[in-house]
């Protein structure tokens, strides 16, 4: 198989000593930022990439993507060990985690939570190296229409699946859109929303907004709160986290079982991992439910970590499989990465593989190579990044705001660039004190002059003529998901409405 060629000559990049060498920074970094309460792997890319222009794009997106996945590795240490998870990821892991904790089994907790996270992300990324040549003739059949209805679908979808409310959703899509449309219209040469600045007549740097709406909204909201309660009391994660062969076989099956749940959710965009941790925490409920299982819910169980941990690491593997072939950011740090191939002039999709092979095949050797990386200093040293929770919070955030300014600087040395900074914190900062999520702004934001373009383009061929968008299987498809997704969502909303008034009935 012409893959497991191109396989081998990317690990033979991969494992280069520079290159191995920036996997261990990415993989540290990444787990250190996801140990951290509501940092994450999107922030921690989001905050490297102005630094990394130095560095050649092979090296750069090597490290990118051991971030992405440490981010996902350490997600679980705070949830595990404080019930409070790193990110939205963890949440499934932290209902048993914690109860594994609380009954003195916190290491063997965070073992099982880094084998689950290896075992998913291992598979998903297998998966990915052998099917990316069918998922890159499946986007040959895409023209102007149909990556239209598939940006489109990336919207409704995700604005509908992460928020309580689909209006929310809707709002934080229109802001994303709002900020891709300042600047110089292409086709017309025309300015939009500029204010007269000639400053912005270059658009809004998607680095400026990531590290504002990410970076600098998550400090103001912790300013806003540093005063309400300090950590919680630390659970002491000492013993053993290596599993014995009768927990390995108990564990085995719900590894796989969450696997099978994340895969799938990683090639569609619907929000990120949140979705398939929580399915596959409720299979194990039920499971455990059948089989009488005294520690679930109890003492806590093995299974109720393990599943979890698998579906969000095979999420994050599809997701990036999605990415490289088909261009489609499928949650907020697959979106990020889409930002940093853009800045090095590349553009992710089925061209990329045949015009930057060189630089794919290393990234996707990397991932492999990073996995084990990701093990190695997450099992046995779990106990260690738990002491990152000690970190006072003014001294970690005072920090972070530093190194978000100075790296939004450096892009361009504008002044203006540190106000956009400024002014889009505050708006992240809003955006969380009412519940308005931000993944559909970050997707907004890069895909909206992607649809805008092909919207164009569409309309051009046929003339103005708006069957075309629908003049397609794969639109309509498209549109139908979207039909299913809304539909799905404000059924969702109806349920929770309806149990709310008999509750308080």
């Amino acid at each position: 198989m012409d893959q497991l060629g191109h396989l081998l000559d990317g690990f033979g990049v991969a494992l280069a000593p520079i290159n191995l060498l920036w996997l261990l920074i990415g993989a540290v970094l990444g787990t250190a930022v996801g140990v951290l309460p509501g940092l994450g792997s999107a922030m921690a890319v989001a905050l490297l990439l102005p630094v990394t222009f130095s560095l050649d794009p092979t090296g750069a997106f090597i490290m990118f993507a051991s971030i992405y996945f440490g981010g996902l590795f350490g997600d679980s240490t705070a949830g595990i060990l404080l019930n409070t998870p790193g990110n939205s990821s963890a949440i499934a892991t932290t209902f048993e985690g914690h109860r594994m904790a609380l009954s003195g089994r916190a290491a063997k907790a965070l073992g099982t939570s880094a084998i689950g996270a290896f075992i998913g992300g291992m598979i998903a990324t297998t998966l990915v190296v052998f099917f990316s040549p069918y998922l890159v003739r499946l986007a040959t059949l895409f023209g102007p229409a149909e990556y239209f209805a598939l940006a489109a679908f990336a919207f409704i979808a995700i604005s509908s699946v992460v928020a309580e409310s689909v209006l929310r959703g809707l709002i934080a899509l229109g802001i994303g859109l709002a900020l891709a449309m300042v600047g110089i219209d292409g086709p017309s040469g025309t300015a939009r929303f500029t204010l007269g600045l000639p400053q912005l007549f270059d658009g809004i740097s998607i680095i400026v907004i990531t590290v504002g709406l990410l970076a600098l909204g998550e400090v103001l909201h912790i300013a806003s709160r540093i005063h309400r309660g300090g950590l919680a009391k630390q659970i002491s994660a000492k013993g053993s986290p290596f599993l014995t062969l009768r927990e390995f076989r108990q564990a085995l099956p719900a590894f796989l079982r969450g696997a099978s749940f994340g895969i799938p959710f990683g090639a569609i965009p619907v929000g990120g991992s949140e979705v398939p941790t929580f399915l596959a925490y409720g299979t194990e409920k039920k499971l455990a439910q059948r089989r009488k299982d005294p520690d679930f819910g109890t003492r806590g169980a093995i299974q109720g970590v393990a599943a979890p941990e698998a579906a969000g690491n095979a999420t994050a593997g599809t997701a990036m499989g999605a990415l490289l072939a088909l261009g489609l950011p499928t949650s907020a740090t697959a979106a990020m990465m889409l930002a940093a191939f853009q800045q090095y002039g590349m553009q992710p999709g089925p061209l990329l593989f045949e015009r930057s092979a060189d630089l794919v095949w290393p990234l996707l050797a990397s991932l492999f190579v990073g996995l084990v990386i990701l093990l190695a200093i997450n099992l046995p040293f779990a106990a260690v990044w738990a002491r990152l929770l000690l970190i006072p919070k003014h001294y970690l955030y005072a920090g972070i705001t530093l190194f978000a300014m100075l790296g939004v600087y450096a892009i361009a040395s504008s002044p203006t660039d540190l106000w956009l900074v400024l002014g889009i914190g505050v708006l992240g900062f809003i955006m969380r004190r009412f519940a308005v999520p931000l993944a559909p702004v970050l997707i907004a934001a890069i895909l909206g002059p992607l649809a805008e373009t092909e919207l164009r383009r569409a309309l051009t061929v046929s003339e103005g003529d708006l069957g075309i968008l629908i003049d397609s299987p794969i639109t309509i498809t498209l549109y139908s998901l979207m039909a299913v997704a809304i539909l799905f969502t404000l059924v969702q909303a109806v349920r929770r409405r309806a149990s709310r008034r008999s509750v308080a009935a």
